[in-house]
This record gives C-alpha cells, sequence and structure tokens, in this order.
C-alpha cells in the first residue's frame, strides 16, 4: 500500500489556515479520484484508490498526528518507504515545494508528533511552501490564520502543484519527481 497522508487541523474554526495546506492537497486528489473519505478505525479518516493508493487525514489535531498516522501505518501495513506526508513548512516561500525521502521535523509539531509515534524520520514528506511577506513570527499564530486575499490564487495553485507530484510519484517516480518538482520555479496562480 502507498499512503499519502495530509496533515491539518478539523473543523470549520480552521478549514481556512495556512496548517491545513496538507488537508487540502488530501481533498484534491480525493476529488480527481473520485473517492470519498470515509471514518477509519481510529481519529483518522481515509479514502481508497484501487489497487493500492491510500489517502488519509488525521482527526486528533495538527500535533498529535503521529497517533493516528502509526494506527494507519499498522492496520495498512505501510512500509515508511511508502508513507508519503504532506505538511505546510512555514519556511518555505508559498510558491516553493520540497521533497524529500527523510528528514527532521523542521520545528513542525506535527511532523515532529509522527516521527515520535514512528521512532523514525525514514519517511518521505512533501512540504509545501506557506512563507510570505506577512510577519511570521510566532509561527503558531501564523499558521492558524487565512492567506490574505492577494495570496489565495497562488495557494491555490499551489494545492494543484501539491496534488500533481502525488501523480507524478505514482506516475514516474519519487526521485524524478523530487528532481523536477524541488526546482525553486515561479508558480503561476490560477
Amino acid at each position: 500500500m502507498i499512503a499519502f497522508v495530509g496533515l491539518g487541523n478539523v473543523g470549520s474554526k480552521y478549514s481556512r489556515t495556512k496548517h491545513n495546506f496538507g488537508f487540502w492537497v488530501a481533498n484534491e486528489l480525493a476529488h480527481r479520484w473520485n473517492i470519498a473519505f470515509r471514518p477509519g478505525k481510529g481519529d483518522y479518516v481515509y479514502a481508497e484508490r484501487p489497487p493500492n493508493i491510500l489517502l488519509a487525514k488525521p482527526t486528533f489535531g495538527m500535533n498529535h498526528s503521529g497517533i493516528p498516522v502509526r494506527e494507519i501505518v499498522a492496520r495498512w501495513q505501510v512500509r515508511l518507504s511508502d508513507l508519503h506526508v504532506i505538511v505546510d513548512d512555514v519556511d518555505l516561500p508559498l510558491g516553493n515545494l520540497r521533497i524529500r525521502p527523510r528528514g527532521g521535523d523542521g520545528c513542525h509539531k506535527g511532523l515532529a508528533s509522527v516521527i515520535g509515534s514512528l521512532s523514525s524520520t525514514e519517511f518521505p514528506r512533501i512540504r509545501i511552501g506557506i512563507g510570505t511577506d506577512e510577519q511570521m513570527r510566532p509561527a503558531e499564530r501564523y499558521v492558524l490564520r487565512p492567506f490574505r486575499r492577494e495570496d489565495e490564487p497562488m495557494a491555490q495553485a499551489m494545492v494543484q502543484r501539491g496534488a500533481d507530484a502525488v501523480e507524478s510519484i505514482l506516475a514516474g517516480g519519487f526521485e524524478k519527481t523530487m528532481n523536477e518538482y524541488n526546482r525553486v520555479t515561479k508558480v503561476e496562480s490560477a
């Protein structure tokens, strides 16, 4: 099973906040693939695309994402090399994306929770930049606000680019996708 797990916070209070980029990309993929999320046997929702693709969103809160991710890994027997975590990254400018096969948490509490629960940093991650010219510190405040109106077109374009990157991983492999999508390019907003 190849899993793509988008991290975010549940509820209308958080639905439009920058911290929900992982959810937005997972939702876009579900839309493209015409599959629907359903409740899991833990604090997550999931959708399956035959023959072996899993989309999931932990519903336990961003800072505790690791517990449901560990349950997802156990239930579907996902190898860590096939667990792709999709997150926002305040240290990357909006319009940039970084795909890595492993790494630290980058001060992202959701990723820190996943790393702690899995006792491993050996899983791929897709980081989507949310940095703008706004005051971004403290990051806890910045990530829990919606994008400014002028940044929304670029944010929407990056949701599409994040979903495109996932589809590229599936079609062309991880290395090829990493080489193509990690290049700094100006993404045109829709």
